[in-house]
């Protein structure tokens, strides 16, 4: 059980990329690129969020001491400013397209969802 407890991080990057490559062909037959294009780099800030809070976790419990906790927190205030300055500007200057960029960064979200019923019915 701790095996597949351990691999779960690799398994949702691998499954993140997965499930961005299927929302990105189920948004092809709309024939709109604008929305292929929000989905896609909706899914690259979901999936670089994603990769970026993996690697703070990981460093954190490598060197569980105070500095370290701080660091992470300034870290993950860091990120989430990022984050949202890349959505505003894509949004407010760019023009993206607002659903399909909803619908790129549910990425993590449906890869969650999809393992909590996964171990729901094991």
């Amino acid at each position: 059980m701790m095996d597949q407890i351990e691999q779960l991080p690799a398994q949702m990057a691998r499954r993140n990329w997965i499930i961005l490559a299927l929302l990105l062909i189920g948004s092809l037959p709309f024939g709109d690129s604008a929305l292929s294009i929000g989905v896609l780099v909706g899914g690259l800030i979901a999936i670089g969020g994603f990769l970026w809070l993996r690697r703070s976790l990981a460093r954190l419990l490598e060197e569980p001491t105070g500095g370290a906790r701080l660091r992470y927190q300034f870290g993950y205030i860091v990120r989430l400013a990022a984050l949202a300055i890349i959505i505003v500007v894509l949004v407010g200057i760019v023009k993206i397209h607002t659903v399909g960029l909803v619908i790129g960064l549910s990425v993590v979200i449906i890869n969650l969802f999809w393992i909590t019923v996964q171990r729901a019915f094991r």
